[in-house]
């Protein structure tokens, strides 16, 4: 079952699974109550992933699935304001991205950030906040995996080689074994802490993976392997395939 919010949608998953997955760039929606709904962007720009993270929505929901795990998903474009940054990042609301200037954010002061963030930032959050307790309010430990995606090549730098990047910071237990899970598939270059650092304070799964010491692991997929439905169901079985064994390992060591 999916509950709908203006700043998330919600998949309900089984009651004894443990896994939480997350994809905050799951859409390029921009909501009415923010410059009318267009941020003044081409069409095309807002379908690339300066907008949001191309295929990550339906990896997640795959995922979910696949997994019975419980899911959150954002309903507004990161360009809106951006909810893997922490809340005094200078990012949260971008400006310039990728070449691309964002017309209706360009003059934005510091009223309309808090504004956005009352509106869509602080409900997605607080909506991850409040599974987290109830999941362990039923006696889980939740285990938390966020899905992105990452371009190939941002303009007028070189192509990445990556297909598939695995970002953390101080919690090793999903992602160093997740890693080297992936480092045995056939033919896939696989970065740790690649294309971006998972060491970012304040962003989503600092604040509710390492601050709660949760399990937690940031998944970033290279964007042209999952923009169509074969790649997406490929790429959602196969994280399933690899999570599911580590998440059961995992909830057994001991404390």
């Amino acid at each position: 079952m999916t509950t709908r919010a203006p700043a998330y949608d919600e998949i309900e998953g089984s009651a004894e699974n443990s896994a939480l997955l997350l994809c905050d760039h799951a859409s390029n929606n921009v909501p009415e109550s923010v410059a009318g709904g267009d941020l003044g962007l081409s069409p095309e720009d807002m379908a690339r992933h300066i907008a949001w993270d191309v295929g990550a929505a339906a990896v997640t929901r795959l995922m979910a699935a696949e997994m019975q795990a419980h899911a959150l998903l954002s309903r507004f474009s990161r360009l809106v304001i951006d909810p893997n940054r922490g809340q005094d990042d200078p990012t949260l609301l971008m400006k310039l991205y990728d070449g691309s200037i964002i017309p209706a954010n360009r003059h934005a002061d510091a009223a309309e950030v808090e504004r956005r963030k009352a509106l869509f930032y602080t409900p997605y959050h607080n909506a991850i906040t409040k599974r987290i307790d109830g999941m362990q309010a039923n006696g889980l430990t939740p285990h938390l995996i966020s899905i992105h995606s990452f371009t190939p090549q941002f303009r007028g730098r070189a192509l990445r080689p990556w297909d598939v990047g695995i970002l953390w910071d101080k919690d090793a237990r999903l992602a160093v074994p997740l890693i080297k899970a992936l480092e045995n598939e056939d033919g896939l270059i696989v970065g740790d802490n690649q294309p971006y650092s998972g060491q970012l304070q304040g962003d989503c799964m600092y604040q509710h993976g390492t601050v709660r010491g949760l399990p937690h692991v940031l998944i970033e997929v290279r964007n042209d392997l999952i923009s169509e439905e074969e790649g997406q169901q490929a790429w959602a079985t196969r994280l399933a395939r690899l999570l599911s064994p580590l998440i059961e390992t995992t909830t057994k060591e001991p404390a």
